[in-house]
């Protein structure tokens, strides 16, 4: 299996390493190097039900190292990148074997796959409700930093093992508004579906250039996300609202309130660690945030102007 050195890669980050360490040597014996067979189904050419079974045998070995390496927080994402990589490789790959390698670099926990296929896995756009290609843009999302090598047999990954802050809540944007609507939400099944037929006549009326489409799409997301996140026992039968505001900017500000006054895990939920729904609507364009308000919270979505699409 290749191991070249950081530095020499062909990348695609969303951070960079480190400065000093690219060629720092491991601190520990590596988590998992092992060599896999592939076994694909006879049939069908596609993934068997021995190679589905494979990623969750490493994820058991990846979770007990990160447990001694005192980051036992990290095992749901790296469990996650982890099982993208390999799960691509099972699928994707022509040749018989592919070598797995998870193992310490300084203060980096470094993911290995290697497919021994050279024309190299290359990032697919892809929309956050699509079923295939979203390996590589869910490992962009998570990864603090990610590539592939120069042989383009081996994607990489890593991970900061440095303990991080706890995350803070925001302040409410002060930016000032210029327009705006409610759109009442009654707390049933149906309202998301409701809110987005409301909120095309609403952009309408409110002449806000930019991408309807995509506004409808990210309110439906937000309000499905505070009816099944953001009622409680105590909230039952009251009403939600969502607010369509425009701003001085001319930035279309979608916020969704709910009766919930905080969000303790919402790094993770649009990282898509807990879920596809805010992942999806960031991976739209909008910029996430939420703020506390007097009748428990706001999640607010962030669109720019653009062309009108209807």
């Amino acid at each position: 299996m290749t191991t070249h050195p950081v530095d020499q890669e062909c990348v695609l980050r969303r951070a960079p390493v480190p400065a000093g360490e690219e060629g720092r040597c491991e601190d520990a014996p590596p988590a998992i190097d092992l060599s896999i067979e592939r076994r694909p189904d006879p049939v069908s050419g596609g993934m068997s039900q021995e190679d589905a079974a494979v990623p969750q045998r490493l994820r058991r070995i990846l979770r007990a190292s990160l447990n001694h390496w005192g980051r036992p927080d990290l095992t749901d994402t790296a469990g996650l990148l982890l099982t993208e990589l390999v799960t691509n490789a099972l699928l994707h790959a022509s040749a018989p074997t592919v070598n797995v390698r998870v193992h310490r670099q300084g203060d980096l926990l470094m993911i290995e796959v290697n497919d021994h296929t050279p024309d190299g896995p290359l990032p697919r756009p892809a929309g956050p409700y699509a079923e295939h290609g979203h390996a590589l843009v869910l490992v962009d999302a998570l990864a603090d930093s990610w590539g592939v090598r120069d042989d383009r047999t081996t994607v990489w990954c890593a991970l900061s093992l440095t303990e991080e802050l706890p995350e803070t809540t925001p302040a409410a944007p002060t930016s000032q508004v210029l327009r705006e609507t409610v759109i009442p939400l009654p707390p049933n099944a149906s309202v998301a579906t409701a809110a987005r037929v409301s909120a095309r006549a609403l952009l309408t009326i409110m002449a806000w250039s930019g991408p309807h489409h995509v506004a409808v799409d990210v309110l439906y997301v937000l309000v499905r996300n505070a009816v099944e996140h953001g009622l409680t026992e105590e909230s039952a039968g009251r009403r939600l609202e969502a607010w369509l505001r425009i701003n001085e900017h001319r930035e279309l500000l979608i916020d969704v309130q709910d009766h919930v006054p905080d969000f303790p895990r919402f790094g993770q939920a649009v990282r898509g660690e807990l879920g596809r729904g805010l992942w999806g609507a960031q991976r739209l364009g909008a910029a996430l945030s939420w703020f506390p308000d007097d009748d428990g919270k706001t999640v607010r979505a962030t669109l720019q102007p653009g062309p009108v699409d209807l």
